[in-house]
C-alpha cells in the first residue's frame, strides 16, 4: 500500500513554512515536499520526505506518483511578480507548465486511487488590472469576475492557471468517452499581499509592507518603492494559512465557484508606515517610488469583495490591521531580531 500523504510544492517559501507548521502541529497526514531550495532544518524535521527538485521534472513526479498516494496537493511553487518581469519566459515555464504538470499528476493520482485529489492553488490579486488610477478608485470592492486584465506576466500566469484548474476540475477531456472523467478537485484563493513575521520578504511587488517592518526591527533605513497613498489589500500570514486549510476542508457541494477572493485590511503605505513608527519610533522610513513597480501596484484593486468565500466556506480573518500589528507582527518580529 502506498503511504497516504499531502504533497506541497514550493514548501521553502513564506506560505509553505507556516502551512507545514500548522499541519504538523495539528497532526494532519504526513507531508511530502518538493522544492528547489532546501527546507530550514526546523521545518524539515516536520516533513516525512523533503524532496529537492523541480515541478518541471516529470520523471520526478512519476517517482512520487509511484511511491505515495497523494490525497491533497498544495501547489505553492511559483516565480513571483518582480522576478517574472525580468524573465517572463522562465516565469511562464515555472508558473504555467509547472502547474500543468501538477494538474496532470493530480489527475493520475485520483484515477489510480479512485477518488478525487483536492488541489489547492494560491492565486493573486495580480490577476486584476486597471487602466488608470481613476478607474481603480471608482471600482470599489472588486468581484472575482471583474477587471481581470493583468499587466504582469505573473498575473497572466495566475489567471490562466485558474482557468486550467477549472478545466481539469469540470471539463477534463470532455469528448473522450472512456477516459474523460476528472479526478481533480481544484480550489483556488486569490491572495492579497501577505505579511509574515517569520520569513523575510522575497521580492514580491506587495512586499513594501513587510519590508518596512523588518527593516525597522533591524534598525536599517528603508525607502519604500511606492507612493504614500498607495492602497491594496493585505493579510497576516496566519489568516492565509487558515484560509487554505478551511477551503481544503470545505464540503465540495457548498462551493459555488473554483476561485475565491479573500482579504483582511487595506491600508495605504503611509498608514502602514505610521503603524511601524508607533512600535519603532526611531525607524527611518522614506519614499522613493519606483515608477515601474508603482505602475504594477496601481493596476491592482484597492479592495476586493470576498463575500463568496465568507458564504461558501466560512472565511473570517482573525486579524484586522491593528491586531495584526499588536498581536502577531510586532512581538514576533521583535523576538526574531532580538536573538
Amino acid at each position: 500500500m502506498r503511504k497516504k500523504v499531502i504533497l506541497m510544492t514550493g514548501a521553502a517559501g513564506e506560505i509553505g513554512h507556516s502551512l507545514i507548521q500548522r499541519l504538523s502541529d495539528e497532526g494532519r497526514a504526513e507531508i511530502v515536499t518538493l522544492d528547489l531550495k532546501p527546507l530550514d532544518p526546523e521545518i524539515a524535521r516536520r516533513v516525512r520526505h523533503p524532496i529537492a527538485g523541480s515541478i518541471l521534472d516529470r520523471a520526478l513526479l512519476e517517482t512520487i506518483l509511484a511511491e505515495y498516494a497523494v490525497e491533497t496537493v498544495f501547489h505553492l511553487a511559483a516565480q513571483l511578480s518582480t522576478r517574472a518581469e525580468f524573465s517572463p519566459v522562465a516565469a511562464h515555464e515555472v508558473n504555467v507548465n509547472g502547474t500543468l504538470n501538477l494538474l496532470e499528476f493530480a489527475q493520475a493520482q485520483g484515477r489510480g486511487q479512485g477518488r478525487s485529489v483536492t488541489f489547492l492553488y494560491p492565486s493573486s490579486i495580480a490577476v486584476y488590472g486597471f487602466a488608470s488610477l481613476e478607474e481603480k478608485h471608482a471600482a470599489g470592492r472588486v468581484r472575482e469576475y471583474q477587471y481581470t486584465e493583468p499587466i504582469t506576466m505573473y498575473g497572466c500566469n495566475k489567471l490562466y492557471c485558474e482557468q486550467l484548474g477549472r478545466y481539469y476540475s469540470r471539463h477534463y477531456r470532455q469528448l473522450d468517452v472512456e477516459t474523460g472523467r476528472s479526478w481533480v478537485d481544484f480550489r483556488s484563493i486569490r491572495f492579497p499581499g501577505l505579511i509574515s513575521a517569520f520569513t523575510v520578504p522575497s521580492g514580491g511587488t506587495s512586499d513594501y509592507a513587510p519590508e518596512m517592518i523588518h527593516h525597522a526591527a533591524r534598525n536599517v533605513p528603508y525607502d519604500c518603492f511606492v507612493r504614500p497613498d498607495t492602497r491594496i489589500p493585505f493579510m497576516a500570514m496566519p489568516d492565509a494559512v487558515d484560509a487554505l486549510l478551511a477551503l481544503a476542508a470545505a464540503d465540495r457541494s457548498r462551493l459555488t465557484q473554483t476561485v475565491y477572493n479573500i482579504a483582511a485590511f487595506n491600508p495605504s503605505a503611509e498608514e502602514i508606515q505610521q503603524m511601524v513608527l508607533a512600535s519603532f519610533p526611531d525607524a527611518r522610513i522614506g519614499y522613493r517610488p519606483d515608477l515601474k513597480r508603482q505602475a504594477i501596484v496601481d493596476s491592482w484593486p484597492e479592495a476586493v469583495d470576498d463575500s463568496k468565500a465568507r458564504a461558501d466556506w466560512g472565511f473570517s480573518p482573525r486579524y484586522g490591521l491593528e491586531s495584526a500589528f499588536a498581536d502577531y507582527l510586532i512581538p514576533n518580529i521583535r523576538e526574531r531580531y532580538r536573538r
